[in-house]
């Protein structure tokens, strides 16, 4: 079973509802807009970012016009200095690939390493899109769902201005 297969699998497991739209591969919500491709509800961007030491990480959530403040967010952490998680770092942790993070590769992180991060500024009412772990479909899950999924996947978020 294929991970985009097992989070169908699970989300129905979990009563957790979806509307689903494919479309041609995108790595942002910027691209999408640039081919015509209207997603619905909330879109955000999912950044996987390491602290200093590469030891801790966090998967930031944030609207996707909204750029985020690294500097700021590093110190609001208690960090030094925050920056990017590699490519090796997305596929060891999460599973995923770069243009494909997706907070539903959270299941991976069996060490619990990542800290998830939810910008305040995320509609609690409204419903939030992430890929299926892959970037040519997009999953519509309520707010109030997102947060029962991270509870099961045991990662507890922490809503911060990012």
């Amino acid at each position: 079973m294929t991970n985009e297969e097992w989070i169908y699998a699970k989300l129905d497991e979990l009563g957790i509802a979806y509307d689903r739209l494919d479309h041609e591969p995108i790595y942002s919500v910027i691209e999408a807009a640039e081919k015509g491709i209207v997603l619905p509800g909330c879109q955000v961007k999912n950044l996987l970012l390491k602290n200093k030491k590469g030891r801790q990480f966090y998967l930031v959530i944030l609207p996707d016009e909204k750029i985020a403040d690294i500097k700021h967010l590093a110190e609001v952490l208690g960090e030094k200095r925050l920056s990017f998680a590699s490519d090796e770092n997305l596929t060891e942790l999460m599973q995923v690939e770069a243009g494909s993070v997706t907070p539903f590769g959270l299941v991976f992180d069996k060490e619990k390493k990542v800290q998830v991060i939810i910008d305040e500024s995320v509609d609690v009412d409204a419903k939030v899109g992430f890929h299926p772990f892959v970037n040519t479909t997009t999953l519509n899950i309520a707010y109030p769902d997102l947060l029962r999924f991270l509870k099961w996947a045991e990662h507890e978020p922490q809503r911060l201005n990012c």
